[in-house]
């Protein structure tokens, strides 16, 4: 009977799906493998349904355990909510928080995140951790982290939008301009037809900027020559220097990177720019930690960096 359930059972199975085997789920939580492995056989007794299989020197869980192993989540963010609002009472917000962030916001968006909590919040612990936002929605959906900073590149909402699980909830932040860099004497400038770049050698990047460049370069009829491929700013920078080709780069990337003196940054069209957002688990923010955590996030201010406010829904544009 599934109403038998109980929350060690729980934990122990998003233990062992963390950790792959029993024992070391045990030395995770603080028993015995042997208590472990009994209380595993009685949940199974309970709810009707093998939870674990045997694989090589370890374990898989089932269909049915890998579905309380993402319950476990849940409710141990709502256990989580209730301590801390418990603690809030008290006028201190405090416990630990994780945060992913993709790189170009590594090194702008989230030191004024992580210095404005260190102000405002001295007992709330911080941990960052650096990941494009497909790895940072996965860290976020599996609870390995509770809120991600990621981006959307605006033409491409709705394909965006479905490749977020529907347990978590995004919500848009600011615009990040597109910039097209290349050498000083290029004759291209803002507002000319994109397809007049057809014929030139282009510096690629990171698979979902490659994308970017793939999905700009078809709407102008064309597909780019990739010639060099590299997800650090200064490198692409370095070979428009050298005259070894052009590149699309977000303008946050550009933030914490000198431009040298051989390059010129072109801004393009608000159709081609990135949406930048704060995503969470849902009902994630009834933890007032993560709420704060979030607010951080939602709070630094996109003119510093010389970014736009979202519009509704995240549209490209001015304040709504």
């Amino acid at each position: 009977m599934t109403d038998d359930l109980d929350l060690l059972t729980l934990r122990i199975v998003r233990a062992v799906a963390d950790t792959g085997t029993v024992t070391a789920a045990a030395a995770e939580l603080g028993y015995s493998q042997p208590a472990l492995s009994q209380h595993l056989r009685r949940a199974e007794a309970r709810v009707g349904h093998p939870l674990l299989l045997r694989a090589g020197r370890g374990v898989e869980l089932t269909e049915a355990g890998r579905r309380l192993a993402e319950h476990a989540v849940h409710v141990q963010a709502a256990l989580d909510a209730a301590r801390q609002e418990l603690d809030h009472l008290g006028g201190a917000t405090s416990g630990r928080v994780r945060l992913a962030g993709f790189p170009s916001a590594s090194s702008t968006l989230v030191p004024d995140v992580l210095s404005g909590l260190r102000a405002s919040h001295p007992g709330l612990q911080v941990d960052y951790v650096e990941a494009e936002p497909p790895e940072a929605l996965t860290l976020l959906r599996d609870g390995a982290v509770d809120a991600a900073v990621v981006f959307r590149h605006a033409g491409r909402t709705a394909t965006d939008r479905d490749s977020v699980p529907e347990s978590l909830r995004e919500t848009a932040l600011f615009v990040d301009r597109t910039v097209l860099v290349l050498p000083r004497a290029h004759p291209f400038v803002e507002g000319d037809d994109f397809g007049a770049l057809h014929a030139e050698r282009w510096i690629g990047g990171c698979p979902r900027c490659r994308g970017h460049l793939l999905t700009t370069c078809a709407a102008a009829d064309f597909a780019p020559d990739i010639v060099l491929e590299t997800d650090n700013a200064l490198a692409v920078l370095g070979l428009v220097a050298a005259g070894l080709g052009i590149a699309l780069l977000p303008g946050l990337s550009l933030q914490s990177a000198a431009v040298p003196e051989e390059v010129r940054v072109v801004t393009l069209p608000p159709s081609v720019a990135r949406v930048i957002a704060v995503a969470h688990r849902r009902g994630a923010r009834r933890v007032p930690s993560i709420r704060v955590l979030t607010e951080a996030v939602s709070g630094v201010l996109p003119g510093r960096h010389g970014l736009e406010v979202a519009g509704p829904q995240g549209a490209v544009g001015g304040p709504s």
